[in-house]
């Protein structure tokens, strides 16, 4: 069995309060309800023939309907989430209006065992968070993307 991946980009912007980053909040009924946990960097599935930088820019546009900035991309290296998937994202100084992105969809049956099938954004919502709030509401493995970030970045 094949190691699930995925890539992605963390955007981040300095302002008077501190450092901030956009994180988007997993779409779908699973999530709906859910705050602490839900929250992510926008990342995606890639194949092992496609190379990771390639499918954290791919998966920027199709999340958020928005093209990846432009500017320094800062490796904040890899991480294993509980589900076992290997996370890595890139980091991107970068300012973004959350009222631009149009997130991608994806389609499942719901409810469960109905034989219907929904359609659901990637990302239900999309904001910036200070560093402390982002680290409560970010999935748990990539909060270390959080503390990597201070590291690498002005």
């Amino acid at each position: 069995m094949t190691q699930k991946r995925s890539a992605g980009l963390l955007l981040f912007r300095h302002t008077a309060d501190g450092t901030e980053v956009l994180l988007g909040h997993m779409g779908g009924p699973y999530f709906a309800k859910k705050d602490a946990g839900a929250w992510t960097v926008p990342k995606g599935e890639y194949e092992p023939d496609e190379p990771a930088w390639d499918a954290a820019r791919r998966e920027f546009r199709e999340e958020l309907g928005l093209e990846p900035p432009d500017g320094e991309a800062i490796a904040l290296g890899e991480v294993r989430q509980t589900n076992g998937k290997i996370v890595t994202v890139w980091a991107i100084e970068a300012d973004l209006d959350p009222a631009t992105v149009e997130p991608g969809t994806f389609t499942m049956e719901w409810p469960p065992r109905s034989g219907r099938t929904r359609e659901f954004p990637e990302l239900d919502r999309v904001a910036w968070y200070g560093l402390p709030r982002a680290r409560e509401l970010i999935v748990p493995a990539q909060a270390t993307f959080l503390d990597r970030l201070p590291e690498h970045s002005p």
